[in-house]
């Protein structure tokens, strides 16, 4: 209930009233019972209350049913999340992917919808609609059926355009040895603001649900002076709606191709467990669940000063504060450990002062640890990566 509260909120709804209910199964024509049903709506009327938010998905017959037994608008979980997709989508192909997965939702829910039809096309025409009602515009949501699969290829094939773009831009950065670090997580883990620590990028931080939506791509130098690209990525959730996961699979490649996922996980949470098997769930259906992973504890500044304290990092976990900074230095150490790409060596290197340019790529690309002159030749004890020391071979010391 603490998580749909929170989604509805980020929607920008005022939480009136909350109602549970347990049954054997659930009643094939309205979901809840006829009793329920009766306390809802007296409640709601009590409350002036013009929206139910269901924390399930409703089949289209289900939510005319309760819509016409309560007089008022009804909407389900994943209406509820596309919804607020809708509200965070900035970029051109955020835009389409949210478009796609609304059209697929909406599609079997047109039959004696025009009301509501009306009402979307009002607020992609710019009206302040009520939650829910934020999607396509009025072409895009005209009965006729076969305009809507029309629309549905047509977005269909642009994200596939998109989708080739990403992948042409991922084999170019293959081309050079630069490692790719995905950030992943459930919704609101904090995975921006770490990304902000780690980059100094001014990506969007907020405690809102899905804050962020379009992926983004930011260089990281590590100790050792390689680079590797971070991805920040959409949040996951609990029933995350399979047309979301279908509709930003051209997003979501960047965690199928990443050479290392970075799992951030809110400390705090009580349920952190659950959090954690729910991105497990999606990261298979990604295939993606078979990465390395380094598991990133985060908002640890938010526990008690003797719980924090107790803390220790292992092998696959870093605890850490991505707001106040902490741990960030050894969450990057260890980022430096676990990648393969462009693998670092200890050598001992024996330039001649002349050789500026060598000298200036090992300043800039290679981790030194002493550095000593002598007879127009510098000796240098350092941590080079793969694709220096192949240029550098030659003044490498037996």
């Amino acid at each position: 209930m603490a998580e749909l509260r929170e989604l509805a909120t980020s929607a920008g709804a005022d939480v009136v009233g909350e109602f549970i209910q347990s049954r054997e199964k659930p009643d094939p024509a309205t979901l809840i019972g006829r009793g329920k049903l009766q306390e809802i709506a007296g409640a709601a009327a009590s409350a002036q209350a013009d929206l139910i938010i269901f924390d399930h998905d409703l089949s289209p017959s289900q939510q005319r049913n309760v819509e016409d037994e309560l007089n008022v608008r009804v909407i389900d979980r994943t209406q509820l999340i596309l919804d607020i997709f809708a509200r965070h989508a900035r970029t051109r192909e955020g835009q389409l992917q949210v478009e796609l997965a609304q059209l697929e939702y909406l599609l079997p829910r047109l039959t004696g919808r025009g009301i509501e039809m009306s009402q979307i096309a009002a607020t992609a025409a710019g009206a302040r609609g009520p939650i829910g009602t934020r999607g396509p515009g009025e072409t895009q949501l005209e009965t006729d059926r076969r305009k809507i699969f029309r629309r549905i290829r047509h977005i269909q094939q642009q994200v596939e355009n998109v989708r080739r773009t990403r992948a042409q831009q991922r084999q170019r950065r293959e081309a050079v040895p630069v490692a790719t670090v995905a950030l992943v997580g459930y919704t609101n883990a904090g995975k921006s603001t770490l990304f902000n620590a780690l980059t100094r990028a001014g990506v969007l931080e907020s405690p809102r649900l899905f804050a962020t939506l379009d992926p983004t791509i930011r260089a990281v130098q590590l100790p050792s002076r390689r680079k590797v690209l971070l991805s920040d990525t959409v949040g996951f959730i609990r029933n995350l709606p399979h047309t979301l996961v279908t509709s930003f699979r051209a997003t979501l490649e960047e965690v199928q191709k990443a050479s290392l996922l970075l799992e951030v996980s809110d400390v705090t949470s009580p349920i952190v467990a659950e959090q954690d098997a729910q991105v497990e769930k999606v990261l298979r259906e990604l295939e993606a669940q078979g990465k390395p992973r380094l598991r990133v504890l985060n908002k640890i500044d938010l526990l008690p000063a003797a719980r924090r304290d107790a803390l220790q990092d292992d092998a696959r976990t870093v605890h850490a504060s991505a707001l106040k900074g902490i741990g960030i230095s050894a969450l990057l150490e260890r980022i430096d450990e676990m990648l393969q790409q462009d693998a670092l060596s200890r050598v001992r290197l024996r330039v001649p002062q002349r050789e500026g340019k060598a000298l200036a790529m090992l300043e800039g690309s290679a981790r030194v640890f002493s550095r000593e002159y002598c007879d127009g030749f510098v000796d240098l004890d350092a941590q080079v990566p793969e694709s220096v020391l192949r240029k550098v071979r030659s003044f490498v010391r037996d």
